[in-house]
This record gives C-alpha cells, sequence and structure tokens, in this order.
C-alpha cells in the first residue's frame, strides 16, 4: 500500500509556548533558559527575533545577551507546561491515525496512509492538522508531507514558520538532493566532515556515490545514509501503545562548582551512576556499554565509551566511568559538568559468571537503597564521598532531565 506520512514540528516550541501564556513578550526577542543559579545558564530554546540576532541554542546567557541588539527577554525553562503542551498537541494527531510516533517532545511522525489515497486528499488532512493546532493550541507547526520518514522529516524543516511541503516519489530529486549533505537525518558535524574529504556536499552526491565507498568511510551508516539518500527508507511509523526498546539510559548535570579534583568527579559519576542504574533495574534490562561525556570550563566536551559485562549494577557503572575518566582528561582545565550513560542494552536474564558471583548481593541492596528512597525522599541516604563537599551534596539526580533513548531510527548491528 502506499505511503503517506507526514512529520510534524511545532515552530520554535519552549518559545512559542512561553509566548503564548504572555502575549506581552511575543514580539521581542525570547530565550528560553536553564537554571543560571545552578550553572544550567544557557539557551534552551529562541524566537525567530531572537534567532534574527544570531543567538543560538547552546549559547550561554551572557552571550546571547551580548549578540541581542535590543531588550532580551530570559525566560526559565517549565517543562511540566512543556510536556503537558506536547500531549495535547499529539492527542489531536492521533484522532487522524494510530501510528503516532514521537521524535522529542515538538516533533512526530503520522501515518495517515489509511484515510488517504493520494498526495491531494493527504494535503488537505495535512493542512487540517495544521489549521486545528493553530485555532485549538494557540501554536504553529511546519508539517513535511512525503512516502517515507525521511523525507517527511526533511520537508518539515524546508519551510519554516507555518510551513508545508510535500516530497514525493517523482519530485523527491528535485527538491532534495541539492540540499546541504548535513540536512539529512543522522548526518551531524563529524559525518559532514568525513563527507566532505570524499567531495560529498550535498544529498544528491550521498544519493549518487559508490555505496562500497561511503560503507569504507563512514561504515554501516554509510549505506543506511545512502538508502535514505535514495528515498528508499521502509521503516514504520510505531504504532500507538506499541512498546518502544529504550537503546539507552543515561543521566548527566552541569555541577554548581568546577570540579578542580579527582574525589570530586568520583562522587558525581557515583551518583549520576546509581540514577541510571536505578532505572535500568525498573526495566529489567542491562548494559553492555558504558559511556562517560565531560566538558571543561572552556565549554569543550568529549565522551569516551568501553565494553563491559551485561551489568545494571551503578557500581560497575561508576568504576567504568571512573577509569575512563583516569585514562583520558589531561586536567588543563577542571570539570563543569558530567554525563553517565548505558548502551548496548540487554534485556535476557543473564548468567553471572565467577568474577561476578557478589553481584546479586549488590544487587539486592542497591534495590534496598533504591526503595528507601521512593519512600522517603533521595536524600534519606546519600554516599559519604559526595557529603564531603557542601557545595555538591544537594545535588540530586532525580530532580535532573533524566536522558532516555528510544530505538536506534536504524536497526542495530
Amino acid at each position: 500500500m502506499k505511503k503517506f506520512i507526514l512529520h510534524s514540528d511545532l515552530n520554535n516550541f519552549y518559545a512559542s509556548v512561553e509566548s503564548l501564556y504572555n502575549p506581552e513578550i511575543r514580539n521581542k526577542a525570547v530565550v528560553v533558559v536553564g537554571d543560571e543559579e545552578k550553572r544550567h545558564g544557557i539557551v534552551l530554546a529562541k524566537n525567530y527575533v531572537a534567532k534574527s540576532f544570531g543567538i543560538a541554542t547552546g549559547d550561554t546567557v551572557w552571550e546571547a545577551k551580548q549578540k541581542c541588539g535590543c531588550e532580551l527577554v530570559c525566560v526559565p525553562a517549565r517543562f511540566d507546561l512543556y510536556l503537558k503542551i506536547s500531549k495535547m498537541v499529539k492527542d489531536i494527531y492521533r484522532e487522524y491515525s494510530s501510528r503516532v510516533e514521537s521524535f522529542g517532545i515538538d516533533e512526530a511522525w503520522i501515518d495517515i496512509s489509511d484515510i488517504a489515497s493520494n498526495y491531494e486528499e493527504a494535503l488537505k488532512i495535512a493542512n487540517n492538522i495544521r489549521c486545528r493546532i493553530i485555532s485549538e493550541i494557540g501554536l504553529t507547526v511546519s508539517i513535511g508531507l512525503s512516502f517515507n520518514k525521511i523525507f517527511a522529516k526533511l520537508g518539515s524543516d524546508l519551510e519554516k514558520p507555518n510551513g508545508m511541503v510535500v516530497i514525493t516519489e517523482d519530485n523527491y530529486k528535485d527538491k532534495v538532493w541539492g540540499l546541504p549533505a548535513s540536512d539529512l537525518l543522522y548526518v551531524g558535524r563529524a559525518t559532514t566532515k568525513k563527507l566532505i574529504r570524499g567531495n560529498i556536499k550535498t544529498i544528491g552526491d550521498i544519493a549518487t556515490a559508490d555505496i562500497k565507498y561511503l560503507k569504507l568511510t563512514l561504515g554501516k551508516m554509510g549505506e543506511v545514509l545512502w538508502k535514505f539518500a535514495n528515498g528508499l527508507d521502509d521503516s514504520e511509523v510505531t504504532k500507538v501503545g506499541d512498546k518502544e526498546k529504550i537503546k539507552s539510559f543515561g543521566n548527566s548535570t552541569t555541577c554548581p562548582i568546577d570540579l578542580t579534583d579527582v574525589a570530586q568527579v568520583k562522587s558525581i559519576i557515583y551518583m549520576l551512576s546509581e540514577s541510571v542504574a536505578e532505572r535500568m533495574k525498573e526495566k529489567g534490562v542491562f548494559a553492555t556499554t558504558i559511556s562517560l561525556w565531560v566538558k571543561d570550563t572552556e565549554l569543550k566536551s568529549f565522551d569516551r565509551q568501553m565494553h563491559v559485562s551485561p551489568t545494571n549494577i551503578s557500581e560497575d557503572i561508576a568504576k567504568s566511568c571512573y577509569k575512563l575518566f583516569l585514562e583520558n582528561f589531561n586536567w588543563k582545565l577542571d570539570v563543569r559538568a558530567l554525563g553517565v550513560r548505558a548502551s548496548g542494552i540487554c534485556e535476557d536474564e543473564i548468567q553471572y559468571n565467577i568474577f561476578q558471583k557478589e553481584h546479586p548481593k549488590k544487587e539486592c541492596l542497591e534495590r534496598t537503597i533504591e526503595n528507601l528512597r521512593s519512600r522517603f525522599g533521595y536524600n534519606i541516604i546519600r554516599r559519604g564521598n559526595i557529603l564531603a563537599y557542601d557545595s555538591l551534596s544537594p545535588l540530586n539526580p532525580h530532580s535532573e532531565i533524566h536522558i532516555i533513548h528510544p530505538r536506534g531510527f536504524f536497526k542495530s548491528k
């Protein structure tokens, strides 16, 4: 059956919601920022006025103010509100299809193949959705309509705000192939640099490149991108209610002070690892890859990973991350932020080897601690290594925004 897939992207979502609830700032330069007192004071979102001054997501507040040629309105993020509005919007999508797949809080794919038999009908449905979101929610949305998820996503990026782009089997070469390679989903900075070294600059260049060269340069992802560029993506939009396989669990934090020694770093790593391990045990899964992310005081960051025996024990995760830190950080600068991630998720019941004979006891202990925290609050029991630092001990990983990554868009190895 011929597919008609929409990708809907709420325009400048955080900033638009804030302007919706405070019309006085609607025509001003608005940025939504993290908590400056906790040193999370970076731009999380901006409206088009702020964007016109060159303000970008990830700028610090002081950088944004320097760029702005007028008064800059800084609004603290209200994630509970954004989640509430996001649900209202996606409830509208679900009135049209049982296949609605979220791609972040403000984006979603909608498969309307069951109610549209041609592009004219599909376009009417898309415009109806767009008008309803404006009238019922008060926000604008850009929608891409295509025969696969990749081109639908690309279409929603081409006309903002409140745009509508149709990419068909007949016109995709004209509309897509001339665009920069970086416009294609999953072509990030590192991949773009590798492609440019091979004189591959556009999506059309990817589509017409030697697939063997792409696989040699980019590994499995080279073949995936070649298929994307040629319109060969055949992935399904997830059905509402389907359980998505979680690809990884992670948590990160910007520290309230710069970390100047390994003991401070170790205490934060253990705190974050407890948070990650707790959520893994809730899902009954184990990780085979542990990753550490580090940002220094010049806001430069890196991440490293290592493979481990299947585990969901916080001590295993923390020890792996601490080892990665010691092996890779040179202390030319202090540490500003840290992140811990567990991936390579497996759900099968594991058999512990002789070197893991203490794991059942450790798991029992950790579950007891997690139960206490769920009943009486996180601070009912704390690790001694973080209580030694007055400025770090108030940190609560449960109050951080947990990053739970769903299954990858393409099939994993």
